[in-house]
């Protein structure tokens, strides 16, 4: 069929405003920053970029305004050979996210407003049933509306695609959809959030992965910072660890790119903790960057570590 490709991604596209400075201010206070970069973003955007990079047939399903953000990801999708199923609207501005990146560590806070992405829902999901239903894994979040997520892992799920969710933000969702997933990827906060179980060592983590698995999730993939990643199931539970990298510049985008590589490489036939050890390697390579979506690593960057 046109346009079909082997990763689809349902998720919002935003624009990126990162600031960098020492610190963030305290309210009333003005603090002079390092620098300032805008630029594509959103997590479905920068996992679709980070799995288009890494090899594979990407497609990325989307709502945007009719401006100048709009035409940032437009834009984007093109340069990276990333086919885009866009709803693009004249009533809603396409989003923005505010990015504070600590010019030291490399830490970062966001905050995001989704704009016309936050119009996504089940509907417009049935509207690209074929394309979601035609890929090799379907991948989603949760910075669009639950609702929207869950139909597409729904329609995936009946097409027999691999699915792969990343909870993130972190809110309430249903047992039903947890069902739904091969893969669930959330990182220490978002596992606690679903789970309940502090996530502080790894010990936590294989707690928190045992929870997601007796809600129906087939794998828990649970990124854990400079640790790297725990892989857990009912027959493997091995940690991933964490590639090692000379300097972190800006850890923003790491989780995007491990779950746009990961997906990538599930895409190609990958066996699943190679293709977590794929991902890991490509995260690595994009805290050494600034930014989000431009940071995201090629394939052959990726292969030189492996």
């Amino acid at each position: 069929m046109a346009g079909q490709s082997d990763v689809v991604i349902l998720g919002i596209f935003v624009a990126d405003l990162a600031f960098y400075a020492p610190r963030m201010p305290v309210i009333g206070e003005t603090i002079a920053g390092s620098n300032f970069v805008l630029g594509p973003g959103g997590k479905g955007g920068n996992q679709a970029v980070a799995a288009a990079r890494a090899g594979a047939t990407t497609g990325f399903i989307t709502r945007l305004g009719a401006d100048n953000f709009g035409e940032l990801g437009l834009k984007t999708w093109a340069a990276e050979g990333i086919t885009a199923h866009v709803d693009q609207v004249e009533t809603d501005p396409t989003g923005a996210a505010f990015i504070f990146v600590n010019d030291v560590t490399g830490e970062n806070s966001v905050i995001v407003v989704p704009g016309a992405a936050g119009g996504i829902d089940a509907a417009m999901v049935d509207g690209y049933a074929p394309q979601i239903s035609a890929a090799k894994v379907f991948v989603t979040q949760l910075e669009q509306p639950a609702a929207a997520a869950q139909r597409g892992l729904e329609i995936a799920r009946a097409g027999g695609v691999i699915t792969l969710f990343n909870p993130a933000p972190a809110e309430d969702v249903s047992d039903e959809m947890f069902a739904l997933c091969d893969y669930i990827t959330p990182n220490e906060t978002e596992a606690e959030a679903l789970t309940g179980v502090k996530v502080e060592t790894v010990e936590d983590a294989r707690r928190a992965g045992d929870v997601l698995l007796a809600k129906g999730v087939g794998t828990a993939l649970i990124t854990l910072g400079e640790t790297g990643a725990l892989f857990h199931n009912r027959d493997v539970s091995e940690v991933i660890a964490a590639a090692k990298v000379d300097k972190v510049v800006d850890t923003t985008g790491a989780g995007d790119a491990f779950n746009g590589c990961f997906a990538a490489a599930l895409a190609r036939g990958d066996a699943p903790l190679a293709a977590a050890r794929f991902a890991s390697i490509g995260a690595g390579i994009s805290v050494t960057r600034a930014g989000t979506a431009p940071a995201m690593a090629s394939l052959a960057e990726i292969n030189v570590k492996m």
